[in-house]
């Protein structure tokens, strides 16, 4: 059974980062430090079926209202999961904004059970989604895939209500693409192989920004979002896994991610309070060796992300 990781990080208060276990009701984070704003790892896994990882996913919980960043599968139940163990906000009827980074598969998979799931869990607001051109078309694909079912909850026996199921799809540019009391929403675009919309975004809460970068080779845009951020989220794979890959392979990440020692230079540029490793890609390289090949680079405090996790 895994143990809470506690750590204490420097230029920052106490955090707890909780690793949960099916069944552990526990939350180690006492009621009088909770944050404005939590950061939950919902999935920090690639396209690779890893059974500790689940997919791509965050939320950024801010006075208890959440906003999800990606739908990689299982995020649904993963944010089921953090709520039993004490993250409030993510009650599943609760989940109504959610960011799209870009439409690769690993980050929409997800995306019919983020719909369907809490409208029949009792969400009665239409959910809330932003992203890049093309998710308004798969969002209209994923509701004609689920009429059946749909109109079997609202005219049959079951007791649904008519308005949780449906969607507001906002296809966004970069700028400013949501606010609300608790975060303004900025997208900017990153590049991500040969996506014509890949976006980054940073959330600004009444008490940090955070800069979440999608999947995206190294990003000057990036760069100058992330300059003295709180935290910033990076996708990253390990250089040594890299170099085992095959040419065809070594030319598509190399153009469409980022190395661990990229993002150590990203980090020296942009300073953040914290670095969390997410979408990581090993190819055979352990979790320590990773994280060596940045911080042998870098010496500010990173952490690799692990599902669950609470910053």
């Amino acid at each position: 059974m895994e143990t809470t990781r506690i750590r204490i990080l420097a230029g920052w208060s106490l955090v707890f980062l909780v690793s949960l276990v099916p069944g552990d009701q526990s939350f180690a984070q006492p009621d009088s430090s909770v944050p404005v704003t939590q950061i939950v790892l919902l999935g920090t896994g690639t396209p690779n079926a890893d059974p500790d990882r689940s997919g791509p996913s965050l939320a950024i919980v801010v006075r208890g209202t959440p906003y999800i960043v990606d739908f990689g599968p299982g995020l649904v139940r993963q944010a089921a999961k953090a709520h039993r163990s004490g993250i409030a906000g993510l009650e599943v009827s609760r989940l109504g904004h959610a960011f799209l980074t870009h439409l690769h598969s690993d980050h929409t998979v997800g995306y019919p059970d983020l719909i369907i799931t809490p409208w029949v869990l009792d969400r009665y607001t239409p959910l809330q989604v932003f992203g890049p051109p093309g998710i308004r078309e798969m969002t209209d694909h994923v509701l004609a895939a689920y009429e059946q079912d749909i109109r079997m909850r609202i005219d049959g026996l079951e007791p649904a209500n008519e308005t949780g199921y449906r969607v507001d799809v906002h296809e966004v540019a970069a700028g400013i693409v949501y606010e609300d009391s608790n975060v303004t929403v900025e997208a900017f675009d990153v590049s991500h192989g040969s996506w014509d919309y890949a976006f980054g975004y940073k959330f600004t809460t009444p008490d940090q920004t955070i800069v979440v970068s999608g999947d995206t080779a190294p990003s000057e845009n990036l760069i100058e979002m992330a300059r003295g951020c709180d935290v910033l989220i990076h996708e990253v794979y390990s250089q040594k896994g890299f170099e085992g890959r095959s040419p065809v392979w070594q030319k598509y990440h190399s153009g469409s991610h980022t190395s661990s020692i990229e993002l150590a230079e990203i980090a020296q540029k942009t300073r953040p309070g914290l670095l969390i490793l997410h979408h990581q890609l090993f190819w055979g390289s352990s979790e320590e060796e990773l994280l060596k090949e940045i911080t042998d680079r870098y010496d500010g405090p990173v952490v690799s992300g692990h599902d669950l996790d609470v910053f």
